[in-house]
């Protein structure tokens, strides 16, 4: 006996609970009529969004959830539906759900057991865990239900192995990061090999805030290769389960139907692109266009400096929304060479971008003589440098209430960890594309873009980087060089290694401390910063908290 089994890898809005079911109803329709599944499965807390956050504690949110769960109940004939959402039940426990439905009735509901609580995750602020396993038969098949974190543990799996489950199915919203797919491939073959139990993975897939869930969504099965859905692509996949053979059959081949129902890709000429680079791309794509769309933008607008860091954000933003959607600002000083300004010119004719030309010397010099009463000293080298900053950020910020287009925050994340950038000036934005990306990487994604279709002019990519806000300034005038200065922030944001641990990989320990402590003394400017794509094991945001105030900044960082 064979089941089809359908995963909707859907891409949801956190809130939009009316708008969810549909999507899940015309999913669920596409499963049946076309694809003729037994079994449709959507990602965890599909009908919700993932994470509702406090949005499940509002008693209004709630009761919404209960009734378009009851109007899904009542619409699934003819195929069963295993769908993710919160549940309050009478007792005021709030759970994260799956209710398989079959033919207008609830079969069974399973409640997620393992509630993750690092990193990005804060389950068990809002729910309770389950304790018992859901085993539905199908076609004679004993089909258990585990969601998302129980997948990492051994208990649940192992649970529905002993109540007699012979293949599993499991709901997921799994966030992107750089090289996740194959550690999710390699846990989950871990389970699988504890247990022997074959399964269907479904993961969310689109933007919402600073995550982004990647989908590929797995058939996997000791008995046959794995079988893969596409990466940051909504879409229905569809396979077939030998029951005999335990092994995902490929005689019908992976269906993988893309959703003719607004889906969303944003992943411009470099759709069909493979490799680390692609899939970080399309990665920060997804996620800029899904905050756009979602937050209802259509859009956009930068300051364009002739660096690489706007460069790549115009590209990001052209490859997202059409080279009509965006517009481009260069606001040339004293300081701005030609070179910066013709490199903005050549870009935005190369895209097909609108450029407007703002100077700001006259704005400089107006400003600085309004302060001089207020200064019993000459102007620093520093204010001056962050008036102009500011002035640059006044005008762009004027440009988007006028327009309301969304203006793009161009910095990137070796620019926020050590501070070097300016809060309300080069750091006002509504979304920060680049806010994961280091600047090593920011180069790198540059040469792939260019390897796609040619979208930044080279010499943008090849001239040493500069902020311009000073005669013949450079980077490395104030930060090492960014290959040692990227390695370092890596090891000290992202994998939490000590000051020792750090030079014992053969950093120099006066650098290494520079570092750190540039690190800890900007976090005020971060937590006032723009939102962006999370891409990396530690994001600045709601995946690494840190005081703003604290005596460790002041005793350093010596452990």
């Amino acid at each position: 006996m064979h089941l089809k089994i359908a995963m909707a890898q859907l891409n949801v809005t956190v809130g939009d609970i009316s708008g969810n079911r549909d999507k899940i109803l015309a999913a669920l329709r596409h499963a049946r009529d076309d694809l003729q599944a037994d079994v449709m499965m959507t990602p965890e807390l599909a009908l919700t969004g993932y994470p509702p956050e406090d949005l499940v504690l509002r008693p209004g949110f709630m009761q919404r959830t209960h009734e378009r769960v009851t109007d899904i109940i009542g619409q699934v004939q003819g195929i069963d539906l295993v769908l993710g959402h919160p549940w309050l039940d009478d007792d005021g426990q709030l759970y994260n759900s799956a209710s398989w439905i079959r033919n207008g009735k609830l079969e069974g509901r399973y409640d997620k057991q393992c509630l993750p609580n690092y990193a990005i995750f804060d389950e068990k602020r809002y729910f309770t865990p389950g304790n018992h396993p859901l085993i539905i038969d199908v076609k004679g098949c004993r089909i258990a239900v585990v969601i998302c974190e129980d997948c990492w543990e051994k208990e649940p799996i192992s649970q529905a192995l002993r109540s007699g489950a012979e293949l599993l199915l499991t709901p997921n919203a799994s966030p992107y990061r750089r090289g996740k797919h194959q550690r999710r491939l390699d846990t989950l073959t871990e389970r699988m090999s504890e247990t022997g139990l074959p399964m269907a993975y479904c993961n969310l897939v689109g933007g919402q805030d600073e995550l982004l869930f990647d989908g590929r969504s797995l058939f996997l099965s000791p008995h046959s290769e794995p079988l893969n859905a596409a990466h940051c692509q909504e879409s229905i996949v569809c396979a077939e389960f030998d029951q005999q053979t335990k092994a995902w059959h490929d005689g019908i081949g992976l269906r993988h139907d893309q959703l003719s129902f607004d889906a969303t890709t944003a992943v411009g000429v470099c759709a069909d692109r493979e490799g680390d680079l692609a899939e970080v791309y399309q990665a920060i794509c997804l996620g800029v266009g899904d905050y756009l769309k979602k937050n209802g933008f259509s859009t956009a607008l930068l300051g364009l400096s002739g660096g690489i860091d706007s460069a790549l954000c115009l590209a990001i933003l052209v490859d997202v929304l059409g080279a009509g959607q965006v517009s481009a600002v260069t606001m040339p000083s004293r300081y701005t060479s030609d070179l910066s300004n013709n490199l903005a010119r050549q870009q935005t004719d190369l895209l097909g971008v609108k450029l407007s030309i703002l100077p700001i010397e006259s704005l400089h010099e107006s400003g600085v003589t309004l302060l001089a009463d207020q200064f019993s000293q000459p102007v620093k080298e520093l204010t001056d440098q962050n008036i102009q900053a500011r002035l640059r950020g006044l005008l762009l910020m004027a440009i988007s209430n006028q327009t309301g287009a969304i203006l793009i925050a161009t910095g990137n994340k070796s620019e926020l960890a050590t501070g070097y950038c300016t809060i309300y000036g080069d750091m006002c934005g509504g979304y920060a594309p680049l806010k994961d990306v280091s600047k090593t990487l920011a180069y790198e994604l540059a040469r792939w873009r260019n390897n796609c279709a040619p979208a930044i002019p080279e010499a943008v990519i090849d001239r040493p980087p500069s902020a311009e806000l000073a005669d013949n300034q450079l980077d490395e005038h104030s930060l090492p060089p960014y290959d040692r200065l990227d390695a370092i922030m890596e090891f000290y944001v992202e994998q939490d290694l000590s000051i020792h641990e750090i030079v014992a990989r053969g950093f120099d320990e006066k650098e290494v401390r520079r570092i750190a402590g540039l690190v800890l003394k900007n976090e005020y400017k971060r937590r006032q910063g723009s939102p962006g794509v999370r891409i990396t094991s530690r994001a600045f945001g709601r995946d690494r908290r840190y005081p703003i105030t604290s005596g460790w900044l002041e005793s350093g960082e010596d452990s």
